[in-house]
């Protein structure tokens, strides 16, 4: 079984390699593509340059070098097959993951490199930050889009930009503004995303929210402690409107399986009432409040929105948030495998081909 298993991979992986050859315009660039991909995915302890060509037999690093820095083709095509691929083979119904990631780096010349926060450290560090969507249904999960962060200090040095091959109508945007856009490319190309799910950075911006909800998609995104809610009685905190909740109504539900079996977590919930405005006299969606409490330790208390339609139930909403692990294990993996930054090619070299 296992070598069938293999075998249906390989096939599966010649499959994706065909899907995107046309995206590069020489027969050696297709080949070194896919002994590129092929070295990420093999036990190579660091994925860079010079691991990767001596994985694939190469006397030097210049060939892998020159595919991600010199050579010519379409990144941003590349990554359309991708997430159609992907949309295909997971299928309808799932859920679009937003979160951002640092690569911590040395020196000043990677584009969009700067000492900003990144939670890779947990402090602030020398980095890139890229923000990334990734799609998860019952059947698998996987990356399906990117965007490279660029702080204020790098948009308005448009020479330092160039020099590292920032077009110059790439103008300064906020995580916000580049979760927005994924989001929107994703559904605009008809990735069957039924829901979105963010961390609270995103969720509390209330432009996010509203543009899911214009969009017709779901939503449970983390907000903080401190996120104001609007009720009957006025605004409140919403970690003061769950400490208000009496003990029957948490239930304990789990929000997926995890490494060591089912994550299991108290939640509770309450409806907010609909906004007319945006809702019509008969909604289709309804708002939530939701909080997700720890057991073994019941001060720990994750707060969260919610959008969804009329029929669904807590026990939904705590699965859509559970998805979120899937894009932090990611995140997580290639921030400590990867010493080359994973953005050489967001953008189009100039140069020969």
């Amino acid at each position: 079984m296992v070598g069938i298993d293999a075998e249906v991979w390989a096939a599966e992986l010649e499959g994706v390699f065909a899907r995107v050859a046309g995206r590069f315009s020489r027969v050696d660039l297709r080949w070194r593509m896919r002994e590129y991909l092929r070295g990420l995915l093999a036990p190579v302890a660091r994925k860079n340059s010079w691991q990767l060509a001596e994985w694939a037999g190469h006397r030097d690093p210049a060939g892998m070098q020159h595919l991600l820095a010199g050579a010519r083709w379409e990144a941003d095509e590349v990554r359309d097959d991708v997430r159609n691929y992907v949309g295909e083979r997971l299928g309808p119904g799932g859920v679009l993951i937003i979160d951002d990631t640092g690569f911590v780096k040395k020196g000043s010349t990677s584009a969009g490199v700067g000492r900003q926060y990144t939670g890779t450290s947990g402090k602030i560090d020398n980095c890139q930050i890229g923000v990334f969507a990734a799609y998860a249904t019952s059947r698998g999960r996987a990356l399906v889009d990117r965007e490279l962060y660029l702080p204020k200090a790098w948009t308005s040095d448009r020479a330092r930009c160039r020099a590292a091959r920032i077009p110059d109508e790439r103008e300064f945007a906020t995580k916000g503004e580049l979760a927005k856009a994924m989001v929107t490319r994703c559904l605009a190309a008809g990735l069957p995303a039924s829901w979105v799910t963010a961390d609270e950075a995103y969720g509390q911006e209330w432009k996010f929210r509203r543009l899911l909800e214009e969009l017709g998609v779901g939503y449970v995104v983390a907000v903080p402690k401190s996120q104001q809610v609007k009720s009957l009685a006025g605004f409140w905190r919403i970690d003061e409107l769950i400490a208000q909740a009496p003990e029957d109504a948490w239930q304990r539900l789990s929000c997926g399986d995890g490494a060591k079996g089912p994550r299991v977590y108290d939640w509770a919930s309450a409806r907010l009432p609909p906004i007319g405005i945006f809702d019509g006299d008969e909604p289709t969606h309804h708002r939530w409040i939701l909080a997700r409490r720890s057991l073994n330790r019941p001060d720990e208390v994750a707060y969260y929105f919610a959008y969804a339609p009329v029929a669904c139930t807590v026990a939904d909403l705590a699965g859509v948030a559970g998805m979120r692990w899937a894009i932090e294990e990611y995140s997580s993996r290639a921030a400590s495998a990867s010493q080359k930054a994973p953005f050489s090619r967001c953008w189009k070299p100039a140069g020969p081909r």
